[in-house]
């Protein structure tokens, strides 16, 4: 049984899609972060970094934050998504770093700066705005030569995934990259996304680009 601390956003995201992914039993804990609750000292003895998503594998009380970790551990305690040795490894990595690194804290500030804070900050949209662009035309080029991300279906995917899911706070038209368009929406389609994407609540459906 693994505990899962989360809420509602992509790397909160990613956690709970990989769980329903692997089968793993799992019991969810929301942290309203709207609300400040990952600042409560319970949550702090878990996630010293106060950020969602973290848990705690109750086979041995292995406790950890941070969802790049946690997607590694959960995909080598399970021998899936995450190939064991060789450049297959290495590809599944250097693609989840690229998450961790560029996509996810790149978008992340689109998503200050473009959703919530327009107007305020001009500079500031165009530089992320652009950073998002351009973001989405190295995986895009990835793409187009690669059914998912790292060649085999992976963690990296599942990583990847959730932050498009946010494509239109980011301003982006996925019509303008059909690559990462076709991969986004055959992942959307897998059961383990449809279930995954709406823990701890339902918040809205996934979000689908129009056919035209």
């Amino acid at each position: 049984m693994i505990d899962l601390w989360t809420w509602t956003t992509p790397n909160g995201r990613k956690v709970s899609i990989l769980l329903e992914e692997l089968g793993l039993d799992y019991a969810v804990h929301p942290v309203d972060i709207t609300a400040g609750e990952q600042h409560e000292p319970d949550f702090l003895a878990i996630s010293p970094n106060n950020k969602i998503p973290a848990i705690v594998d109750r086979d041995g009380g292995m406790a950890l934050m941070e969802s790049g970790a946690i997607l590694f551990y959960l995909a080598e305690k399970t021998g899936q998504l995450l190939p064991a040795s060789g450049e297959a490894r290495y590809r599944v990595m250097e693609w989840l770093m690229w998450q961790m690194g560029s996509q996810g804290p790149m978008l992340g500030q689109a998503h200050h700066f473009l959703k919530y804070n327009p107007g305020r900050a001009p500079y500031a949209e165009e530089r992320y705005g652009g950073e998002a662009q351009r973001l989405y035309g190295v995986l895009d080029r990835r793409l187009a030569e690669h059914e998912f991300v790292a060649g085999e279906y992976s963690i990296a995917d599942i990583a990847i995934w959730p932050w498009v899911s946010r494509y239109e706070w980011q301003q982006v038209d996925l019509a303008r990259y059909p690559n990462v368009r076709r991969w986004y929406c055959a992942l959307a389609e897998r059961p383990a996304y449809q279930r995954g994407y709406h823990v701890p609540k339902y918040v809205n459906d996934i979000p689908i680009p129009t056919s035209d």
